[in-house]
């Protein structure tokens, strides 16, 4: 998968989460969850895009993974 608006660069951030959140994310530099795992809910929540769903839809990935969200 590539980041929406971003070229070809690679990616494993759900595409499910939708494209304005996509689109947000690729903007403010996160392309990896590992990248997202970094960052705290209230910070991502702050992105024009990224709402209650795309937090529950990138945790679900995360968990997959086994990586979470930070508490702070």
């Amino acid at each position: 998968m590539t980041t929406p608006g971003q070229g070809d660069v690679p990616t494993d951030i759900p595409a499910n989460i939708g494209r304005p959140a996509g689109r947000a994310l690729a903007a403010a530099g996160y392309t990896t969850l590992a990248q997202v795992a970094a960052t705290t809910e209230k910070d991502l929540l702050r992105l024009h895009g990224v709402g209650p769903r795309a937090i529950r839809l990138l945790r679900e990935a995360l968990a997959e993974r086994g990586l979470t969200l930070p508490a702070r």
